[in-house]
């Protein structure tokens, strides 16, 4: 008779998680920065750099695609661990070959890298309920974790790059990220085995197209969906405005990495906080809240007219993007239907990836015309959004007990 795993095995598999999730993200979130500054080292102009990085990131778009892949496979390890290793292999090979053959092979090699970009953030995400075990509140509290490791890629990598690009080169700080794609394809094999719940049936498992539409349909996916594409919308203006902020607050524009490090910390701060004290209750109502919670730190920032006051602006509302997004993370394992979590848990981050671009360009063409004004543009999409999912719950509440009144005898 097997052993059931205790609770010490249970925090293995989540340190295992961790380390290969934080892995592979460190290079997904440090490779836009590598091929930046190889191009413009190299005396490439900012158009060839702006189109490079755009292959890595561009193709996070092509994510649903790729990822019912895993929702048949009979292991999703070797998927993720596959798609690390190809990501690492054309990275690695895209950035040795740069300068010595035209920039279309190096495109197009960057752009393999960014194809399976997905696989190693939503996706990786994917497997955390299966290797954390059923229990919510363990659950909750793994999905902290899971925040700080996009935390770490997000700021890890990227100044691993600058460090390791002023110490030796681009080319070196590039590769050591391919390096690291590797690693977490191995630590990711050390997981223990998640199978779908189809395993493997093709016809049970729903393609693309129709799981987008499966989402459309289903109201709490719904929105989480757009929640979700609200808040980041809002969010991506920050490190665009914190530029133009520092004219206002009347200090030097190299002082905008302060805001955006403290807005970075926040976003740690707010996932060791979950780790500590998991969210309680129902996802839809907890990003609710928590979206609104953002719309107050985004007004703060909006509002402030000292340094000092911006810099905690910034990191409160680091922490409360952190929850919001464990609270998106919890809506996304608990609403998705059995088979296409994977899928669902790649859409809900290609939109997310979508939706922030475009609050980054809005901010950009903006912050001419006033420095606050894609703040305030966020704070209303948000609300706005806000407002439109309490309707439909309220909507969907009174519909819920007239027909249970209905059925009465």
């Amino acid at each position: 008779m097997s052993r059931l795993p205790g609770p010490s095995g249970a925090k293995g598999r989540l340190a295992r998680y961790v380390i290969a999730a934080a892995l592979a993200r460190t290079a997904d979130g440090g490779a836009i920065v590598a091929v930046v500054l190889l191009v413009s080292s190299s005396g490439g102009s900012g158009t060839l750099a702006g189109a490079l990085g755009a292959c890595i990131t561009a193709p996070h778009l092509l994510g649903p695609f790729v990822a019912r892949s895993l929702d048949l496979a009979r292991d999703g390890r070797k998927v993720i661990a596959a798609a690390c290793l190809v990501y690492s292999t054309a990275l690695a090979t895209g950035v040795l070959t740069y300068g010595h053959l035209p920039a279309l092979p190096t495109a197009l090699l960057l752009a393999i890298a960014g194809t399976c970009g997905p696989l190693l953030t939503g996706g990786i995400s994917s497997r955390l309920p299966a290797i954390v075990g059923p229990r919510l509140r363990t659950q909750r509290r793994a999905q902290g974790w899971d925040v700080a490791t996009y935390g770490i890629g997000g700021t890890v990598g990227p100044s691993l790059v600058a460090a390791l690009a002023g110490w030796a080169s681009p080319t070196a700080a590039a590769l050591a990220l391919a390096a690291a794609a590797a690693a977490a394809a191995a630590c990711v094999l050390l997981l223990p085995p998640t199978a779908p719940h189809h395993r493997g049936d093709r016809g049970a498992t729903l393609k693309p197209g129709p799981t987008l539409m499966l989402m459309a349909r289903n109201g709490s996916l719904r929105r989480t969906t757009y929640l979700t594409m609200a808040v980041a919308l809002s969010v991506a203006a920050l490190p665009v405005t914190a530029v133009h902020l520092t004219k206002i607050l009347g200090v030097e524009t190299g002082t905008a990495a302060v805001l955006t490090a403290a807005y970075g910390l926040g976003n740690l701060v707010g996932s060791v906080t979950v780790m500590i004290s998991p969210l309680t209750g129902d996802p839809d109502r907890l990003m609710r809240r928590l979206a609104l919670c953002v719309v107050a730190g985004l007004g703060l920032v909006a509002l402030s007219h000292t340094f000092a006051l911006s810099v905690a602006a910034f990191g409160l509302t680091g922490v409360l993007n952190a929850l919001f997004f464990a609270a998106t993370l919890a809506a996304r394992t608990e609403y998705a239907p059995a088979g296409v979590q994977g899928q669902v848990f790649i859409w809900v981050a290609a939109l997310k990836i979508t939706s922030g671009s475009a609050g980054t360009a809005l901010a950009g063409s903006l912050t001419g015309l006033d420095v606050r004004l894609p703040l305030v543009l966020g704070i209303t999409g948000t609300t706005t959004a806000v407002l439109a999912a309490t309707f439909e719950n309220r909507v969907r509440g009174r519909f819920t007990r007239s027909r249970c009144q209905t059925r009465q005898p």
